[in-house]
């Protein structure tokens, strides 16, 4: 059995719309029939009712009634009232005048309901039949009116003929300009309709393949009005939701990245401890192993392998404060003390203590500070970092000498240069040089007794201060650390 095509949204407006109209029209229609119906009856009625009121007038007046209804007869004869009655009785019951065929006399006891309120009342009519058995006499209209001192009474009547049937009937024309209205009324529903009806079929598409499809392209197909506006904006909301919702899954999936790559830095953060721990911790026991196993051991063995284990054991807390440092940077950098830094005064003094630190190969320090060089942050953590950076060049750069200075600076930040004339590295280490326990010759560099974590511990101090740094290969050898930090203002709240 083929299922029935859905009707349209088009005619699921049209129809009813249309019933709607039609209703309306035929009330109006009707309403409008009975009130000229009713007009054109009311007008022949107070055309009859001005006979009988002008007839009692003249009668009051004491003027003649036989010419006035000699012109009555004339003047009616070729109107809708041609063949109106007239009747005047005295109080008798007598007829005095009569326009065409007398009205028949009735007795007080059988008075027609005109008479019996023009007997009351002065005046009264009727709609009705002079007689329901008469069809010779069909009267339409009855009307009586008596003089203010009783004496006569004026009785009128207007037969049913056919000019007065048609003077009373609704014009045709009023229906022929209903049906034209209601034609142009279903007209215009329909082209209505259909407008209404496409709007709403393109947003019944638009809801049907935004809930099957989200990746869908959306056309703007609708009409530029109220309700175009409307289905625009349902659109634009619908969009707006969506770009949220990737916006949303875009930030899940970089957040689930980021814990990830966390615990896969945790994770690998504790297997590199573990390994270089091993690695002092080894050597350690190892040199107090063979201590104890050998208590015949010369004392000058005995004193060398002490000192051994004794560099072995400062190299490993060594580490651990590093440890410590990084951890306390990276964790807890919000809560670092940031103070006003005359960092002339910290590089001079960085200078001085160099004479008193054991440089393994004795690598210059020079510096280029200008004074009241004032910069925001911690003198403990930029006086470690200065020192990581010069025992960092003299481990590993194979250079004479190394240097800071100030290379540009503005109205926010100074920009500084620390440098050494080494080797420089391999531009392939260059993004890596920051890592913790990254080392381009290991074996080296355990030799000479680095933790591994120097560089990053550097990285994280400017960090926590706001600045940012980079490294390069510097022209024509050598290796350039470039950082920023920032200046210190008469509002320490705008360092932020």
């Amino acid at each position: 059995m083929a299922l029935r095509k859905p009707i349209s949204y088009q005619w699921r407006l049209f129809i009813p719309l249309v019933a709607m109209l039609w209703f309306i029209i035929i009330a109006l229609a009707l309403f409008q029939y009975e009130r000229e119906k009713t007009y054109r009856t009311q007008r022949v009625n107070d055309e009859l009712r001005l006979i009988n009121s002008r007839i009692i007038a003249s009668y009051d007046q004491d003027i003649d009634l036989a010419p006035f209804m000699n012109f009555i007869a004339k003047y009616y004869e070729n109107s809708v009232l041609n063949g109106i009655r007239v009747s005047i009785y005295d109080e008798r019951g007598e007829l005095l005048y009569c326009v065409g065929t007398p009205i028949p006399r009735y007795t007080s006891e059988n008075l027609p309901p005109e008479l019996a309120d023009a007997t009351e009342k002065g005046a009264g009519t009727a709609f009705r039949r002079s007689d329901e058995n008469d069809k010779d006499n069909p009267y339409y209209y009855f009307g009586a009116r008596t003089s203010s001192d009783g004496k006569i009474y004026v009785h009128t009547a207007m037969p049913y003929t056919l000019s007065l049937t048609q003077s009373m009937a609704v014009d045709e024309s009023l229906w022929i300009i209903i049906i034209a209205l209601a034609a142009i009324v279903s007209v215009i529903a329909y082209f209505t309709t259909r407008y209404l009806g496409k709007n709403i079929s393109l947003l019944h598409d638009f809801a049907n393949r935004a809930a099957s499809d989200k990746d869908f392209n959306i056309d703007d197909d609708f009409p530029h009005d109220e309700l175009g506006d409307i289905s625009r904006q349902i659109i634009s909301l619908y969009r707006e939701k969506m770009e949220a919702n990737e916006r949303s899954e875009r930030e899940h999936r970089i957040a689930i990245k980021a814990t990830e790559e966390k615990i896969s830095v945790t994770k690998q953060l504790t297997n590199n401890i573990n390994h270089e721990l091993k690695t002092p911790v080894g050597v350690i026991k190892g040199y107090l192993d063979t201590i104890a196993d050998h208590p015949e051991m010369d004392e000058a063995s005995r004193t060398r392998f002490i000192g051994k284990a004794q560099e072995h054991m400062e190299r490993l807390c060594n580490m651990l404060n590093d440890l410590s440092t990084i951890t306390r940077l990276e964790e807890g950098g919000s809560g670092v003390m940031r103070e006003r830094v005359d960092f002339h005064e910290l590089v001079f003094n960085v200078a001085a203590e160099l004479k008193n630190i054991n440089l393994t190969n004795g690598i210059k320090f020079t510096f280029d500070i200008p004074l009241d060089c004032y910069v925001v942050g911690n003198y403990n953590l930029l006086y470690g970092m200065l020192i990581n950076l010069i025992i960092n060049a003299d481990f590993h750069s194979h250079g004479t000498d190394c240097g800071i200075k100030i290379v540009k600076q503005n109205s926010r930040e100074y920009v500084f240069s620390f440098y050494d004339n080494g080797n420089g590295v391999e531009e392939e280490h260059l993004p890596h040089l920051f890592d913790r326990f990254y080392r381009i010759d290991k074996g080296r560099s355990r030799k000479v007794g680095g933790t591994g974590l120097g560089l990053p511990i550097v990285k994280n101090t400017i960090n926590v201060l706001g600045g940012y740094i980079r490294v390069q290969n510097n022209k024509p050898h050598g290796l350039e650390f470039r950082f920023s930090l920032i200046k210190w203002t008469a509002n320490p709240n705008k360092q932020k």
